[in-house]
């Protein structure tokens, strides 16, 4: 069995690293300018966490031969990056009965669309898999158990790849075939996850933080369902799981914009000090032209908007969200 991974950054390595013993063969590809001599020739990386590969592993900037024999392709490219990927894996000649694994959680922001849509937009014959859940890549690295969804439409592949990527004691896989809801709820937790970090650092307490995640949760179940998600997928490990363990950690890079935000610093600053990608900035941004779109309101991902890209201050952000018009919780029969 042949794993390929697309993308050297951080949960891609570690996703090579968690399942080396379950492929005989592992390739990770990604752009020359992404690939640096210590994770070519010592299969090691230092940053922002420390990976260290198997011997095995293969490194390549030729994505041709990086595909070649894949039994599964896992994706793990910046959302910004996927639709360009797509396209040079057409190039190179992807097999569409080959099983597409996209573990990148966010939206494209021109078009709104969900990766499995962007995917499908480029090779539309390709049979796509979502990867989402509670998976922290430091904790994973310590070699703690989580557990994730694996969802497709067509069961059987979901199934394939459940078992070819299941890591025993270590990473347990659920199949599902809500695919709009796997997708959504890894996503969309995002954002609540910088408002998480953001609630924190202001020290509003543990009930703020509790009716924090609650009416976030509200947000991405309204938002999804309305998408065509399953409300009861949104409750399981992509939306409710994923959602506890990144607005809880500050292991999470969304959670940490948040905390920085809370401080008073600027986002440019911010992201160029943690040096990775924080899906959940750009993310905001997507949810709140989808929500307008929708005619939904999503008032604690559109303060999190403002706060990302306008000058209010902490406490503005606090007294609107807590000062809105009264309104009846939702039900979901």
């Amino acid at each position: 069995m042949k794993l390929t991974v697309l993308g050297p950054g951080c949960w891609g390595l570690t996703l090579a690293w968690l399942m080396n013993d379950n492929f005989e063969d592992i390739v990770i590809w990604g752009r020359e300018c992404d690939l640096n001599d210590d994770l070519v020739i010592n299969k090691h990386c230092s940053k922002p966490l420390e990976v260290q590969l198997d011997k095995k592993v293969q490194i390549t900037s030729d994505l041709k031969k990086a595909i070649e024999g894949a039994d599964i392709i896992l994706s793990v490219v910046a959302t910004g990056g996927v639709r360009p990927v797509c396209e040079q894996l057409k190039a190179a000649g992807i097999k569409p009965e080959t099983p597409l694994v996209n573990a990148s959680k966010g939206l494209e922001l021109n078009t709104l669309m969900r990766m499995s849509e962007v995917i499908k937009d480029v090779l539309p014959e390709q049979k796509v898999v979502i990867l989402s859940g509670p998976t922290l890549a430091k904790e994973v690295l310590m070699g703690k158990p989580t557990a994730a969804s694996v969802a497709c439409e067509d069961i059987e592949t979901a199934e394939f790849v459940q078992k070819a990527c299941n890591v025993p004691n270590r990473f347990r896989l659920y199949t599902n075939t809500d695919v709009i809801g796997v997708e959504l709820g890894g996503s969309l937790k995002n954002v609540i996850a910088i408002a998480s970090g953001f609630a924190h650092t202001m020290d509003l307490g543990d009930n703020c933080m509790g009716s924090l995640l609650t009416r976030g949760m509200a947000e991405i179940v309204r938002l999804s369902v309305k998408l065509g998600a399953n409300p009861s997928t949104l409750y399981g490990l992509s939306g409710m799981g994923d959602l506890i363990a990144t607005c809880s950690s500050p292991m999470s890079r969304n959670y940490t914009v948040g905390a920085m935000l809370g401080k008073g610093k600027k986002i440019n600053d911010i992201l160029n000090e943690l040096g990775s990608v924080a899906e959940g900035v750009k993310t905001s941004k997507a949810v709140c032209d989808l929500a307008e779109k929708l005619g939904i309101e999503v008032p604690v991902s559109s303060a999190i908007y403002e706060a990302v890209y306008t000058d209010i201050t902490p406490q503005e952000v606090l007294s609107k969200l807590m000062n809105r018009k009264l309104k009846k919780e939702e039900s979901y029969d």
